[in-house]
Parts: C-alpha cells; sequence; structure tokens
C-alpha cells in the first residue's frame, strides 16, 4: 500500500538546558493510505504532541514528516499552510467554532483560507453539511446547536476540502456515549466509505478497537504499534451498538 505519511527519528523537546523536557525520542512510524489509526496514551504520554507534529501544528526539533512523499521540514510560510489546508481535516474535543457566525460560515472557513470562489465554495459547504445530515441548520448561529451537531458540522469544515487525512483528538470526550457513537460511525464511514486517511487521540479502549491500528505510546517513545483483529474490531462494535440500544430504550421509557 501506498505511504501517505512517514516519520523519521522525530524528537520534540520543550524548553532549554535546565528545563528541557523531552516530550517524544526518536519516533519511526509510517501510516499507509487509507488506515484508521487510533495514537493512544495515558495524558503527559506524547500523544497529542505526536499528533500536532504529524498534523504541521507544531514543528519537530529533530527529525521530519514526510506527507505524500512530501519533507514537510523544509516547508515554510505560505507552502506549509497551503499543504496542511489542502491534505488535512481537523476534528477536536473542543469545537473551535465561532458562535455568532452560522453553521455555512463556520464550514466555509477552510476554502476562504483557499481562495476558493464564493459561488464554489458555497457548494462545497452545503455538500458537506448533507454529509453530515447538517444542511437545514445551515443559516442558523453555531451557538444554537447542541453538542453532537457542534461536531457535526466540524466534521463538515473538516472535509469540505476533500482532505486525505482527519485528525481526530478525541473527537467523542464532550459528548454523551448515544452522541458520542454517531459522531465515531460517521467518523469510520468516511474513512471506509471513501477512503480518507483517520488518525484519532483517544483514551477510549473501544473507540481505539474501532482502528485497523493502535499505536501507544507512554513517555515519548512508542511501546507497541499492532494491528487490530477483525474480530475484536466486531466485538467492539457489537458493543457500542448493544450500549446504544440500552440507552434509547431508557430514553424511551422516560418519554413514557
Amino acid at each position: 500500500m501506498e505511504k501517505i505519511i512517514e516519520v523519521k527519528n522525530l524528537t520534540k523537546v520543550y524548553g532549554k538546558r535546565s528545563a528541557a523536557f523531552t516530550a517524544l525520542k526518536n519516533i519511526n512510524l509510517s501510516i499507509e493510505k487509507g488506515e484508521s489509526v487510533a495514537i493512544v496514551g495515558k495524558s503527559g504520554s506524547g500523544k497529542s504532541t505526536l499528533m500536532h507534529l504529524l498534523a504541521l501544528l507544531d514543528k519537530p526539533t529533530k527529525g521530519q514528516v514526510e506527507i505524500n512523499g512530501i519533507n514537510s521540514t523544509k516547508l515554510r510560510g505560505k507552502s506549509l499552510n497551503k499543504l496542511r489546508n489542502q491534505e488535512f481535516g481537523f476534528v477536536f474535543q473542543q469545537f473551535f467554532m465561532n458562535s455568532n457566525d452560522s453553521v455555512l460560515e463556520n464550514v466555509l472557513l477552510p476554502l476562504k483560507i483557499a481562495k476558493i470562489s464564493r459561488f464554489k465554495r458555497k457548494k462545497m459547504a452545503m455538500e458537506a453539511l448533507k454529509t453530515v445530515d447538517l444542511e437545514d441548520k445551515a443559516r442558523n448561529k453555531a451557538s444554537d446547536l447542541s453538542g453532537g451537531q457542534k461536531q457535526r458540522v466540524c466534521i463538515a469544515r473538516a472535509i469540505v476540502n476533500n482532505p486525505d487525512i482527519i485528525f481526530a483528538d478525541e473527537p467523542t470526550g464532550n459528548l454523551d456515549s448515544a452522541t458520542g457513537d454517531k459522531i465515531t460511525d460517521l467518523l469510520f464511514k468516511l474513512n471506509k466509505e471513501k477512503g480518507v486517511t483517520l488518525i484519532i487521540v483517544t483514551h477510549d479502549e473501544d473507540l481505539a478497537k474501532l482502528c485497523s491500528r493502535i499505536v501507544r505510546i507512554s513517555d515519548g517513545n512508542i511501546i507497541s504499534d499492532q494491528t487490530v483483529r477483525k474480530d475484536l474490531q466486531k466485538k467492539s462494535s457489537d458493543r457500542r451498538e448493544k450500549e446504544a440500544a440500552r440507552v434509547k430504550k431508557a430514553n424511551e421509557r422516560k418519554g413514557n
């Protein structure tokens, strides 16, 4: 398969001299196009630092990150921003939306940055909202949405540029279990049906087991990199479906 990300001797140090802290230590990692990869570790393990470096949101102290064969560490300014804007979509635990703008305006943002024409970007944004079943909310203010709806808007914003890679940092962390399951289903649908490479940072073991691969990090080192067996993926999926059905039943009883 084709490598979409390749990391070589990646090191990240914060601070200087006696205050220096090494968050990542000579990490080597390859991710293939169309994979779903969970990055798992305790708080302070280095997993979020790794994701930020993979997503070109931060620069390594040493080593390099290749995106589709391009050494991103040699890029600067507009070239770096262009690569990030064209290749990546981002879904974070915090929604990072302008609450006073409409849903449509929030989704349009990456297209404005890419200088897509007004007519084309509106069409693309509406198509992205349709994918997440929120086209009827296009003119609503972002502040009027529920948590689950806001996260779906974030997914629409993440896919509006048709990215090759979606980075999701604890995408269900602020959501109840039933809403979180809907967001999870949507992300994996994009992975399986559209071939989007999905990279998820999570504490949730059940969510991690839905991925095709789990990379575990501790103290700035990769301690394991395992392919998830299909039977474990199915078991995790079945458990989520049963929990969703239980929650639905409980809610129906409350309504009676």
